[in-house]
């Protein structure tokens, strides 16, 4: 290690010291200062770790934390990043943060798409495990295919890793590659002979060698799913690991089966069920047991801003991150199969992390709510009134909508609504004050 290095980490640790200790933070500004000091800091920290990246638009987080809790009853020395803070600096923080217990230790990173590049110039990943790529933040990514060529300038510089992807988005066939590729996705069994499109205006439709709409056999959501092309004979590879049968998906329970073999998560969403899937496909290249699998899989402990529900006054407030239209989507589906009373609230902010374009809430199915039902709907977020103003169009009833300008109000408000449950839809730096002033509160307790 360089001096530059040594007195890079050693600020890094000592403002990380400070902010956890006395402000309840710390997941990314020790490794800006750091990083700042020394920009190479990255290959110092990170040398002799494996590396597994996991990256995309959505689901980065959960699995990722998945992933770890499967690693860590068979590895004793795995290092994550828990909070979900993904680019640069939040990943220097983590290998700032971590206490080596072995020569090899491994690190399941959670990492930002176009923050890919930037890791892999020090260290070069094991396995690279990719979700989806859906429209997100076009101001930071562009088009769904720019946001992929992000992750292959990475994937680029270490041509001896192991790609797992998601084998039911094309995009991630699209491309020839000298890595060993494993694909997961969902089983067609029984819909060989279907042929259906997907709705219209989703996005990564086009069949990437010919351009010609992509037509399925089966679709999950959105652009995922079974595909195949009519014209040049483009078809989804063929599925290492796969999800034979869905048996519930509620919004708090899933009990699904992957390879015929049977798994419960306390989480709801068949976007979750394509986290869960991946984590399994990397389990299972490691060595990891089903049983251990299973384990993880029954966890109780909600991932950090996902679905997490923390008790405000006695009211369940289930926080769910969002960030892009199908994320979103995927969301009020998943919410919209709750049968019970809920009241609904939204936190919309428009910072670099979150993306600066609000636009893509119009792009989302706020229609499909019931608002004759919703009882209340509280709003708020550095962009409010385009959040309100979408509730309106989309058909909420504004006598039934409270409005706050700051997140100490909004969080004031949370008490108030007339149900006992009521899901708080977020984007990531929305998400993160409101968890930062619930802690200040007491509402969550400090580990």
């Amino acid at each position: 290690m360089t001096l530059k290095s040594s007195i890079a980490t050693l600020t890094g640790k000592s403002s990380y010291f400070i902010l956890s200790t006395f402000f309840n933070g710390g997941s990314s500004y020790p490794g800006k200062i750091a990083h700042k000091i020394d920009p190479d800091i990255l290959g110092s920290l990170g040398k002799n770790y494996e590396l597994i990246v996991v990256t995309g638009t959505n689901g980065k987080t959960l699995t990722t934390s998945l992933i770890n809790k499967m690693l860590t009853q068979k590895y004793e020395d795995v290092l994550t990043n828990p909070t979900g803070s993904n680019m640069v600096q939040g990943i220097v923080t983590s290998f700032l943060t971590h206490h080596k217990k072995s020569k090899k230790p491994l690190a399941v990173l959670e990492v930002d798409e176009a923050n890919v590049e930037i890791i892999c110039r020090y260290i070069k990943p094991k396995y690279f495990v990719l979700t989806n790529i859906f429209r997100d933040q076009m101001d930071r990514y562009g088009e769904i295919y720019t946001t992929y060529q992000k992750i292959l300038n990475g994937i680029k510089l270490a041509p001896e890793a192991t790609i797992i992807a998601n084998g039911d988005a094309a995009i991630f066939s699209s491309k020839d590659l000298p890595n060993k590729v494993i694909y997961y996705g969902f089983s067609d069994q029984g819909f060989e002979d279907v042929d259906i499109k997907a709705p219209t205006n989703t996005d990564g439709v086009l069949c990437p060698k010919c351009n010609h709409i992509l037509h399925y056999h089966k679709i999950s959501y959105a652009n995922l799913g079974s595909y195949f092309c009519p014209n040049c004979g483009f078809k989804r590879h063929e599925l290492d690991y796969q999800v034979t049968d869905i048996e519930t998906l509620l919004p708090n329970k899933t009990k699904f089966s992957i390879d015929d073999n049977q798994f419960t998560m306390n989480i709801g969403g068949k976007y979750n069920i394509y986290n869960a899937l991946a984590a399994y496909a990397v389990a299972s290249e490691l060595g990891i047991t089903n049983e251990h699998i299973k384990k993880a899989f029954s966890y109780d402990e909600k991932v950090f801003g996902r679905q997490e529900t923390i008790n405000v006054d006695g009211k369940d407030v289930n926080i769910i991150l969002v960030k892009n239209p199908v994320g979103l989507n995927q969301v009020i589906e998943t919410i919209l199969s709750d049968k019970s009373d809920y009241s609904l609230a939204f936190l919309l902010n428009a910072n670099y992390a979150d993306g600066i374009d609000t636009s893509w809430i119009w792009d989302a199915n706020f229609e499909d709510f019931d608002y004759d039902k919703l009882p209340l709907v509280i709003t708020g977020g550095k962009r409010v009134k385009d959040v309100t103003f979408r509730f309106k169009i989309a058909g909420l009833d504004m006598n039934k909508n409270i409005e706050t300008t700051e997140i100490e109000d909004f969080v004031k408000a949370l008490p108030k609504v007339p149900t006992d449950k009521i899901y708080v839809l977020a984007t990531y730096t929305a998400m993160m004050s409101l968890r930062k002033v619930l802690s200040e509160k007491g509402f969550i307790n400090k580990k």
